[in-house]
């Protein structure tokens, strides 16, 4: 019983009964209205989903730094904002396909145009809120290398791979962006740990870091290069594995590798924006 918390990230909470229950049952409304409608999946529809990504990991930010109205804290906190944000965007989705609106472009009306273009602005106010309560002040410069090496460093990535492997370029604009989320996590991570004096949370994640400090290497380039060498691994393994897949049941395969974009650019989000506005 309590190996799947320590495998669980520090400041994870549930919160309380009655929050749980309207929030769960909210979203499995919301699910099987989608289900029903059957909206079409295609690589454009689940990259407008980036934003509602940005969108959770900023939530939870405000969460951690105690700027959240106390009777929306319990749906602000880790791993209920994601939660919360998915019943809000799967919502939208729903409204959007049941409207029967084009999938293959961005221009509006569209169902990636609408998609984005709300979480987009969803997106806007919790970053402006965000910066807006960063304490004492912000630190901008560190935060904003780190974007700039990971966007970097994933284009060319991306680039390599589908020149290596051109199987891998059925899965699209999805593809890229599972390769810069991964990315960014562990280019964050090394920013914050080397460079900033933030911890690790992730219990995994921090026995590769440590791993990392017992190399002589440590003395001169730090702890995080192993993490995001990691990271860069594993999301081109991944989307290697997948292409297949997506390639035969684009919906399912879309859809599971947007899945795994999320879960590198939530926290590589959630990292640059704490970084910014609160100290270690």
């Amino acid at each position: 019983m309590q190996m799947p918390a320590q495998l669980l990230p520090a400041g994870s909470t549930l919160p309380p009964v009655g929050y749980l229950i309207v929030l769960a049952v909210a979203f499995v409304a919301v699910a099987v209205s989608l289900r029903r409608v059957g909206p079409r999946v295609t690589d454009r529809v689940v990259v407008a989903f980036a934003p509602w990504m940005v969108l959770g990991s900023s939530l939870y930010v405000l969460y951690e730094v105690e700027a959240v109205p106390l009777v929306l804290r319990p749906l602000f906190g880790s791993p209920t904002v994601y939660l919360s944000v998915a019943t809000v965007a799967g919502t939208v989705w729903t409204v959007t396909a049941a409207a029967d609106l084009p999938t293959g472009r961005w221009r509006l009306p569209s169902v990636p145009g609408v998609v984005a273009l709300v979480g987009s602005v969803l997106t806007a106010i919790a970053l402006g809120w965000a910066l807006s309560v960063g304490t004492p002040g912000l630190t901008v410069a560190w935060p904003a290398l780190g974007l700039v090496v990971a966007a970097v460093l994933a284009a060319a990535v991306w680039s390599g791979l589908r020149r290596a492997v051109p199987e891998t370029e059925c899965t699209g604009a999805v593809g890229a962006l599972a390769v810069f989320g991964h990315t960014l996590d562990g280019v964050s991570t090394a920013v914050g740990l080397d460079v900033l004096g933030f911890g690790e949370r992730s219990p995994v994640s921090r026995a590769v870091i440590e791993f990392a400090a017992g190399l002589p290497t440590a003395e001169v380039i730090g702890a995080g290069w192993l993490f995001v060498l990691v990271k860069l691994v594993l999301a081109v393994l991944v989307v290697v594995f997948l292409s297949e897949y997506v390639r035969e049941e684009p919906t399912e395969g879309y859809l599971l590798l947007g899945a795994v974009a999320a879960v590198g650019l939530g926290p590589g989000v959630h990292n640059l924006l704490l970084f910014t506005i609160a100290t270690p």
